[in-house]
């Protein structure tokens, strides 16, 4: 990724599930994005299609520690990647990960070429998952996720603290600014404050016209 990242998590809303992910994804296709490189991460059991049938940038919501094989339940690397998953958000708020395997996901993800977007809620939290040097960090204070208020409107100092906290102890690891990202204007403020992107919750899933939503917010 060589421009700021905008990465829209799809969850599971109903706007978003079944044949709704392709139908939302296909409108996101259209939007022109010249100045941001932009990635989906439709649910887990649509992302194959999404993946296979439109020519965005892919990531999954979760990726787990282990191998093909005897395994029920989980997400391999190798899977994703075997129908064009280009990389994986991770620790979300709503996914967390112990760290001793956040650091092996993290690690396999690098051995295997896929982007790493870790989460963190407190800066507490970035220090320790930013000694994994992940490609990203996404910052997303829990009080603000699924909100209406930007961390960037309400707490701009703290998304300055926690760029120059991953600097420091990761220079090659770029930041991500999340909760409550829903404008223009939070987007931009996110990049002034020193991000290189953002990451979206459910600001475009349930916009009334997403594509129309996202052009006014990537001008």
């Amino acid at each position: 990724m060589t421009k700021p990242l905008v990465l829209i998590n799809f969850k599971t809303y109903k706007e978003a599930y079944g044949d709704k992910a392709l139908e939302l994804a296909r409108k996101i296709a259209k939007v022109k994005k010249t100045k941001y490189d932009l990635a989906i991460a439709p649910s887990l059991l649509t992302i194959k299609e999404v993946a296979q049938k439109t020519n965005l940038t892919i990531f999954s919501q979760h990726t787990d520690h282990i191998n093909l094989g005897a395994n029920t339940g989980r997400i391999p690397i190798d899977e994703l990647k075997s129908f064009g998953v280009k990389g994986t958000i991770l620790n979300h708020s709503e996914r967390k990960i112990p760290l001793k395997f956040l650091k092996e996901i993290v690690q396999r993800c690098k051995n295997k070429k896929l982007i790493t977007v870790v989460c963190a809620s407190t800066i507490s939290e970035i220090k320790k998952v930013a000694l994994f040097h992940p490609n990203y960090i996404a910052y997303e204070p829990k009080e603000f996720i699924g909100g209406n208020i930007s961390v960037t409107e309400a707490k701009p100092e703290i998304i300055v603290r926690a760029v120059e906290t991953v600097k420091y102890l990761s220079p090659k690891t770029k930041v991500l600014c999340g909760a409550g990202i829903h404008s223009k204007e939070d987007l931009g403020h996110a990049l002034l404050l020193g991000t290189e992107g953002v990451l979206i919750g459910h600001a475009v899933p349930k916009a009334k016209d997403p594509k129309k939503f996202l052009e006014e917010m990537l001008i």
